[in-house]
């Protein structure tokens, strides 16, 4: 078959629209918000068995004390090189128990307004299953494909930071993961540090003795005034999203504590904040009596790909193949990408049909989701 003759064919006839919203119908009412995706777990080991691949689930619940771990499956193609990896999450967040898609005339598909939809992220399942869905029937030749199905992930990419990455043969990777039309692809993201800072004062009665006490809302207080929030610079943020402190009206506050986080897309940069921070706090808490304590945590690496990486010129060639205009960006957000690309895996964020995720607007489109597996069904199909 000419080369034409077969981009027409996967324009047209082999996509299998019906079935692939069905199959997102289906995996939507499927239960799996962080840490209780046993359930997708069992009916994604089914599907990809059913496909030929060969499926292994880690132990990665037993570190977050759940009873799921993350997928990994393998698909032996018939085009010679390394294989390429495909991933999506299976958790969502809440409001996610007892969701269901509709699908209104104009081909969007919503939830019903009381939970979210979970196209974030079983858009991104359900155009990979389609996309293999339509390799394995038509025996079209494709490359090694592998599939990554982690768990977790909104949870700051818990079930990708333990998963045992060597077992991944492929050095590039499509984590279906982002919102916006399909062609867009972000090459950047940001490290994201979460913080803990307490203040111990000296607790008091606030009436009879004030000046016994330490008060260490106050201490916070002078402490938080100092810190720049929202973008310290073009490429980095800090913000305090949580306060809490004291026991009574009539006690000088002994404790007060503080929650946080710090992103950009420079890690060193993040971590001068956190030293900024720091360095703040023993400042003011030197000098109004009190201690402190920081405690942080690296949710995830900042990286940057390079577009002239074969995972994005195979990319846009694909997107060009489909008339599919390309637009590559960056993204504000950690993804499972942070932890593959840190485990030497090149990889870049694709958009698979999701808006105004995280919310109970949130909504895709019967278009987009077919547009998506297209796209996925020509990288499988690439030769380079």
């Amino acid at each position: 078959m000419k080369q034409k003759e077969k981009d027409n064919k996967i324009n047209s006839n082999e996509i299998d629209e019906k079935r692939l919203i069905e199959e997102f119908k289906k995996l939507v009412s499927i239960d799996a918000i962080s840490f209780q995706e046993r359930e997708m777990a069992d009916y994604l080991k089914d599907k990809l068995q059913e496909l030929g691949f060969t499926v292994t689930e880690d132990d990665a619940g037993k570190h977050y004390n759940s009873n799921t771990g993350n997928l990994f499956a393998f698909k032996k193609g018939s085009i010679k090189g390394k294989p390429i990896l495909f991933s999506a999450h299976m958790d969502t967040v809440e409001p996610g128990l007892n969701k269901k898609a509709i699908v209104l005339e104009d081909g969007k598909i919503i939830s019903d307004g009381s939970t979210i939809l979970g196209a974030d992220d079983v858009s991104g399942i359900a155009a990979i299953l389609e996309a293999v869905c339509v390799l394995t029937e038509n025996q079209k030749e494709h490359r090694d494909i592998e599939v990554f199905f982690p768990i977790a992930e909104e949870v700051y990419l818990k079930g990708s930071e333990v998963f045992d990455h060597s077992v991944i043969q492929a050095k590039d990777a499509y984590v279906l993961d982002l919102c916006g039309p399909i062609g867009t692809a972000a090459l950047q993201a940001p490290s994201l540090i979460s913080f803990t800072l307490e203040v111990i004062g000296k607790a008091s009665h606030a009436g009879f003795a004030p000046e016994e006490g330490v008060n260490s809302i106050q201490t916070m207080s002078s402490i938080i005034s100092q810190i720049k929030q929202g973008h310290v610079d073009h490429e980095t943020t800090v913000n305090i999203g949580i306060i809490e402190g004291g026991t009574a009206t009539n006690i000088v506050s002994d404790f007060c504590k503080v929650r946080g986080e710090i992103r950009s897309y420079r890690h060193e940069k993040a971590m001068e904040q956190l030293e900024i921070i720091e360095k703040i706090a023993k400042q003011e808490t030197d000098k109004l009596g009190a201690t402190y304590q920081l405690k942080e945590n690296v949710e995830c690496y900042a990286y940057e790909t390079s577009k002239e990486s074969s995972v994005v010129t195979r990319y846009e060639k694909a997107c060009k193949e489909l008339q599919i205009p390309v637009h590559l960006t960056k993204t504000f957000g950690g993804s499972d990408n942070n932890n593959l690309v840190r485990n030497g895996i090149e990889g870049i964020v694709i958009a698979c049909g999701m808006e105004q995720v995280h919310s109970c607007k949130e909504y895709t489109n019967v278009d987009q989701l077919v547009q998506s597996t297209k796209l996925l069904l020509k990288l499988m199909e690439s030769e380079i």
